[in-house]
């Protein structure tokens, strides 16, 4: 199971308004918990990669609790804008590599499918593409930053 089906699991049981799901398969096992506004997920990988230290894995947790909504005037004024969020936990990376220039900046066009940054989850870098086009407003997020599931990276003004 890669990394994109637990995330497609994680948004499926958050939406069907289910209060607790445990998936077991023969290499990992899964148990996602949701209620209250919070979702909890523990991640378990009992078999260790052939290409990974024998060390014993480390569970995961995540917990996404709500954030408290912003201030009305700012709500009014970024309403108009499309919020990019992050699919994972992570590392948040503006740029490929050190020497490489950042993905995007502050009034880049972007189209559906184009590379914006990079989450780094387990040692393993993810490339986050946009899924809405139009041009880049405002980077919420400081390079090299820890985020969470669904936490706003960009706004988007789609016009």
């Amino acid at each position: 199971m890669d990394i994109k089906e637990i995330q497609n699991l994680i948004k499926f049981v958050a939406k069907s308004g289910a209060s607790e799901v445990k998936l077991e398969m023969e290499d990992i096992k899964i148990t996602i918990k949701t209620g209250s506004g919070k979702t909890e997920t523990t991640i378990v990988q009992a078999a260790p990669m052939s290409n990974m230290p024998q060390s014993a894995p480390a569970p995961v947790v995540q917990q996404v609790a709500e954030t408290p909504a912003p201030a009305k005037a700012a709500e009014s004024e970024d309403s108009k804008y499309i919020t990019v969020k992050s699919p994972i936990i992570g590392t948040f990376y503006r740029k490929p590599a050190p020497d490489k220039p950042n993905f995007v900046e502050v009034g880049t066009d972007i189209s559906i499918g184009d590379t914006v940054c990079v989450i780094e989850a387990m040692k393993l870098f993810n490339e986050i593409e946009s899924e809405v086009s139009g041009k880049i407003v405002k980077v919420l997020v400081d390079d090299s930053s820890p985020v969470e599931f669904d936490q706003p990276l960009f706004l988007v003004d789609p016009s």
